[in-house]
């Protein structure tokens, strides 16, 4: 008998899946993995995938890659997406006796792309660009980027103005770069913020708003983005006292109401 089955189940459940789920919400991970280990091991691929997750994280258990790799790989070969990235992502990073592994994890997260998994797709854009772990393919991580920012990724919204920016299997376009790094901006990530910022204290691309530049320096700064250091001497120096304590105002206003 496993150690899981041990563990006492909560009797009188009509969906064990989602007394689990609603256990695990409650921080009660022992007992949502005495209700996924039947599951598991009668074959269902997100029960089997919980499981994995858990071990990989360390979450309820002690952390044990190699049992969350097997338990991972049950449930993707069942074709259970998020699977397929958490095993991607082991394969990509490597663990404690787990070998990195960065052409299965991109074999990975590509069949979890085709399945529509928005974060996967944005992993598998950033491989491919980067091409540093696998070839490059610009048009490829277009594709998935684009397909990762509908689905409202804000990295690969960042990632497309990037690839505007520098014209990477695309033509240079600033203005679609900017258009790109707003949009990665107003969904929170750092780098776009840094992005916009530099580009509205240039003006390349969109309209030369120092103000409003330094706004998003600052909160871009603020989020741990390292693009935006470039910029900010330069964009304080670009406006007087005023000009820098409205940006300040603007940088800790709330996302939504950022400008």
């Amino acid at each position: 008998m496993s150690w899981l089955s041990r563990l006492r189940r909560r009797p009188g459940a009509a969906d064990p899946m989602e007394e689990a789920l609603s256990a695990f919400r409650r921080g009660e991970h022992a007992v949502a993995l005495s209700l996924w280990e039947p599951m598991a091991r009668a074959g269902d691929a997100r029960a089997q995938a919980n499981i994995g997750a858990c071990f990989a994280e360390g979450i309820g258990v002690a952390a044990d890659p190699p049992l969350a790799v097997r338990w991972l790989i049950a449930s993707a070969e069942a074709g259970y997406a998020p699977a397929q990235r958490n095993l991607a992502t082991l394969f990509l990073n490597g663990a404690r006796d787990v070998e990195p592994d960065p052409a299965r994890a991109a074999t990975l997260y590509r069949q979890a792309a085709e399945q529509g998994d928005a974060p996967s797709q944005d992993m598998l854009s950033w491989m491919l660009l980067e091409g540093e772990l696998i070839p490059a393919d610009p048009v490829a991580a277009r594709h998935w980027s684009e397909a990762a920012a509908r689905a409202g990724i804000a990295s690969s919204m960042t990632r497309l103005g990037m690839i505007h920016h520098h014209a990477l299997g695309v033509e240079r376009d600033p203005a679609e770069a900017a258009r790109w790094w707003r949009s990665g901006a107003l969904a929170g990530d750092a780098d776009g913020q840094a992005m916009l910022g530099a580009s509205l204290h240039l003006g390349a691309g969109t309209v030369h708003d120092p103000v409003a530049a330094l706004a998003w320096l600052l909160r871009a700064e603020a989020g741990g983005s390292a693009l935006a250091r470039p910029f900010l001497a330069t964009a304080r120096a670009a406006l007087d006292e005023a000009g820098r304590t409205e940006a300040q105002r603007r940088a800790a206003r709330p996302l939504d109401a950022a400008p």
